[in-house]
This record gives C-alpha cells, sequence and structure tokens, in this order.
C-alpha cells in the first residue's frame, strides 16, 4: 500500500492493542463487558458509509477482539434514535455516531451521556452535543482544495459564471466545506474576476433533488454556467446528467468529493474536475482506536481540539489531512487501496486507466 497520501495525526491511536475477544451478554441486560455501537447516516448520499466505513470499522474491531454492533439509519431520524435506544439498552459501552442533523444526533448523544455511555461524533460534529471526542478531516481543508481545483479548472475562461451546488444544510460538514471554497473563489466574485451563478444547498445531500435543483439553474442562466463546485461526488454527477443532455459534459467542470468510483471515473472521462479524497481506513482505524479505550474506560489525548460554537465548548479531535485528486493522481487512490482496479477499470474505462497508469 503507498503510504504518507494522507498523514494522521501524529499520536499513536491503533484499533488493535491486546484486547481479548469478549462474547455477547446472552441475558441483553447491561454488561460491563467492552462493546461499541456505531450508527452510520445512510447509503444514498454517498457509496462509502457502507463500502468503506463499515467495512474498516468490523475490521478493526475484529482485530481487537471486542463486541461490536453496526447499525445504518437510511436516513430516517426516526430509526437513527430507535437504533440508539435499542444499542444502549442492548448495554454498549460506547457509541459512535455520524448525525443526520445536529438536533437529533444531540439527543442522542445526551441520552448516552444520562445512562453513562461515552460518545464519539464520527466524521461530522453534533453542535450543541456531548460527544468525548470528534474524528473527522479537515473539513475546511476539503473545501479550499475544491476552491483551488476548481479555478485551476477555470483557467483561460473569461468571467465564468460559477454555481454552487452545496451539502445539505443540515450537516455541519457542508458549512466547513463552503467556508473552505468560498476563502478561494469569494476575493474573485468580489474582483469581478469571476461571476457568482445561482447557489442552492442540497437538502440530505439528495442526488435527484440536486439534479432539478441544477436543471432550475441552468434554465435560470439559459446555460451560461461555466464551473460548479459540487461538494461531492454525487452532487457532482447529478449536475452532470443535465450537462449530458445540453451536450456540456467535458466543457462545464465541477468538483466533487469522497474519490468515489463514480467520480473517479468522471474524471478519467474528462467531464469531472477534480475530487477530494479522504482516507476512510484512516479515520475509521483512529476512531475505532478511540471507541476501543473508551469501551474500556479509558481515555486518550488526541492533541488537538475543534470548537463546538453552539455548545460552546472545545471538543477533544482528530483531524486527518484530505488530497486533491485529478486525473494525474487517480493512480494513488487504486495504490492506497481506497478503490479497486477491477471496480474502476471496467471495459469502457480499461484504456483510460492504462493512460492514467493504473
Amino acid at each position: 500500500m503507498r503510504r504518507g497520501i494522507v498523514a494522521l495525526a501524529a499520536f499513536g491511536l491503533v484499533a488493535a492493542g491486546g484486547l481479548t475477544a469478549c462474547g455477547d451478554d446472552d441475558s441483553g441486560s447491561k454488561s460491563d463487558k467492552p462493546k461499541i455501537g456505531v450508527i452510520l447516516p445512510d447509503s444514498k448520499s454517498s457509496a462509502r458509509w457502507e463500502t468503506a466505513d463499515r467495512v474498516y470499522l468490523e475490521a478493526a474491531f475484529k482485530a481487537a477482539g471486542v463486541d461490536y454492533t453496526i447499525q445504518n439509519a437510511q436516513n430516517d431520524k426516526n430509526a437513527f434514535q430507535t437504533i440508539a435506544d435499542t444499542m444502549l439498552a442492548d448495554g454498549v459501552t460506547a457509541l459512535m455516531i455520524v448525525n443526520l442533523d445536529s438536533g437529533s444526533g444531540k439527543a442522542v448523544l445526551d441520552k448516552a451521556k444520562q445512562q453513562g455511555v461515552p460518545t464519539i461524533d464520527y466524521d461530522r460534529l453534533t453542535l450543541g452535543g456531548s460527544a468525548s471526542y470528534y474524528v473527522s478531516f479537515d473539513n475546511v481543508a476539503v473545501g479550499k482544495l475544491q476552491g483551488e481545483g476548481l479555478v485551476k479548472c477555470l483557467q483561460g475562461k473569461t468571467k465564468p459564471v460559477v454555481a454552487y451546488l452545496n451539502g445539505s444544510p443540515t450537516d455541519n460538514n457542508a458549512t466547513l466545506f463552503k467556508q473552505g471554497y468560498d476563502s478561494v473563489l469569494k476575493p474573485k466574485f468580489e474582483s469581478g474576476e469571476y461571476t457568482k451563478g445561482p447557489e442552492q444547498s442540497v437538502p440530505d445531500w439528495d442526488n435527484a433533488q440536486g439534479a432539478t435543483l441544477f436543471e432550475q439553474m441552468m434554465t435560470q442562466t439559459n446555460g451560461k454556467i461555466d464551473g460548479v463546485l459540487s461538494a461531492n461526488d454525487g452532487l457532482g454527477n447529478a449536475a452532470l446528467t443535465v450537462l449530458k443532455k445540453q451536450q456540456l459534459n467535458g466543457k462545464v467542470p465541477f468538483t466533487g468529493q469522497d474519490a468515489t468510483v463514480q467520480g473517479l471515473q468522471n474524471i478519467l472521462n474528462g467531464d469531472q474536475c477534480m475530487t477530494v479524497y479522504k482516507a476512510v481506513k484512516k479515520e475509521a482505524d483512529a476512531a475505532a482506536g478511540l471507541a476501543i479505550g473508551l469501551a474500556k474506560g479509558e481515555k486518550k489525548d488526541t492533541g488537538k481540539t475543534v470548537k463546538d460554537t453552539e455548545g460552546n465548548r472545545d471538543v477533544p479531535a482528530v483531524l486527518l489531512d484530505p488530497v486533491a485528486i485529478t486525473k494525474a493522481n487517480v493512480k494513488d487512490v487504486v495504490a492506497d487501496g481506497y478503490v479497486k482496479k477491477e471496480e474502476l477499470c471496467t471495459a469502457a474505462f480499461a484504456a483510460k486507466c492504462t493512460e492514467a497508469g493504473i
């Protein structure tokens, strides 16, 4: 595996650590045995939750020999609450969540706290919450890479009109991504070098809604959009479906993130400008290491905090470094083991993969 593509925080968080395996408590009552509950958000907004996060978390917990349960709320707040209640009733000794929004996430974290169960915010910070740790990527840096990538792809265009397809308004990460790309693009709008086009936040990161919103943007501007800051690969592909109808694919660059197979194929095709690779294995391993410690009643010093502006507290955090991916370094994502060559380089993309050195 290629080393160094993403730097893990300096301290030694490892999922494994000589822990002995524990069996489930057959009585169903609360137990002091280490048992970790994980709630994932959905499987539609990004493939990563099931194909990457679940896989890497399971591997880390199995290697450490701890009991665990991983459930997916499928973007249903009621299901999210029910899953959490069931996990707490079943005696988890640490709970990790990817919130659907801060309100419903906070309710779950508060209930866990009342029951003395420590918690981790995974990937998304729950504003006003009470998590013991926050493990994610530097999300402002993700947005900055997107803004810088789009600028490179717009070189040579005069006063390009740039549209925004932001992430979900209820996801704090989407706010941070926007903060990052605004830091790059706003000065260009203000100077008149670029023209600010339409902007929409896409509820629940829903790709179908993203396509509808982008179609409306194209109608609103009579098709005069020169670049799209789309907050992830799914929304980028939603824009692409509209661009293809108007034979504008490959002519209007758009951004993404998550380094999905689809996003990488769009890059190889020359349609998508760039994506942002977040080495989920490193994120999952860091979170698993902390969760295993919490489940055993231990805490570790992360050496870093992030500010929860609503809760007015500093949350101990692990923040990993994202990497910009263009056609020139798609091969690095494959070399890192995140995407398999056979998934990416199907018959339609075999020649393009060879061209890209994969």
